[in-house]
């Protein structure tokens, strides 16, 4: 808005209109590249738990688990995602005592894609929807399978409040295009970010087919090359929010909502071993 009202100044002076165009180019830049700085205030949180945000689908009266599929030269992967609780029914301690909502994630990979999956991750996040309408990132403990040392893993785990880690914003109550915002951060472990690319995408998926979605580019400065374009569509009921995810990283992956329940194979709940890593 303030670069085209210094173009519509500009029209009225021709002497000036180069100037002026610059200068509006330049206003243009800094509000396409502006990073958002968010405050987290614990006595923001009224209702936490009600996660309201339009672009959010985990919730506490979510009919089921929301699943995705992909498949690549690398194998098939299929993960699902499902709201267990809140923090208040302990599930985990949360030194701010914001009653924030668990989601269970898990992630099982067949490398031939012939329906015989093996379970390589199992995470619980926890989320908290601020009185803004702000959906907070405040933590995950996951447990993933190291398929090269054949342990498991807990690296990536965080809590905020808890060793410097700091809550961030994974969904922005009011999203604007070209800012960008801190997802998590954990100093060497969760740094995640995000920026707002379009707000009026469409998606067609196998599923469905969505409009007026919101496009993010999702990268960490700890893995140089790996970006991820998420949409996220209105939620309406039994839809999830995020719908598409494609994956950069030497190599395109598609990863797509099918449902809410696992296509046929097997999916064992337990890890391949129970030896952990050693640090």
């Amino acid at each position: 808005m303030q670069a085209r009202d210094t173009l519509l100044s500009c029209r009225r002076d021709r002497i000036s209109a180069i100037l002026c165009g610059i200068l509006a180019f330049s206003l243009s830049a800094v509000a396409w590249g502006r990073t958002l700085e968010f405050e987290f205030d614990a006595g923001g949180f009224s209702a936490p738990a009600s996660l309201t945000n339009n672009y959010w689908g985990l919730r506490l009266d979510s009919p089921g688990p929301t699943v995705y599929f992909s498949e690549s030269d690398d194998g098939c992967e299929l993960s699902e995602s499902e709201v267990v609780g809140t923090t208040g029914m302990g599930f985990f301690d949360d030194p701010y005592d914001i009653d924030a909502v668990v989601v269970r994630d898990r992630e099982w990979v067949s490398e031939d894609c012939d329906g015989e999956y093996v379970l390589m991750e199992d995470t619980y996040d926890w989320y908290a929807q601020d009185d803004e309408g702000n959906v907070w990132y405040m933590g995950e403990y996951t447990i993933a399978w190291d398929d090269e040392e054949d342990c498991l893993t807990p690296a990536g785990s965080w809590k905020a409040g808890s060793d410097g880690a700091e809550p961030g914003v994974v969904k922005l109550a009011d999203p604007r295009r070209g800012v960008s915002y801190q997802q998590e951060y954990y100093e060497d472990e969760a740094e995640d970010m995000a920026k707002v690319l379009r707000l009026n995408a469409r998606v067609s998926i196998k599923y469905s087919d969505y409009t007026g979605c919101l496009l993010t580019k999702e990268y960490t400065p700890l893995e140089r090359g790996q970006i991820e374009h998420k949409y996220y569509c209105p939620v309406t009921p039994g839809d999830p929010g995020l719908v598409l995810v494609n994956e950069f990283s030497g190599k395109t992956k598609r990863v797509e909502y099918v449902g809410s329940t696992r296509p046929a194979g097997s999916y064992p709940m337990a890890f391949p071993t129970g030896d952990l890593c050693e640090e």
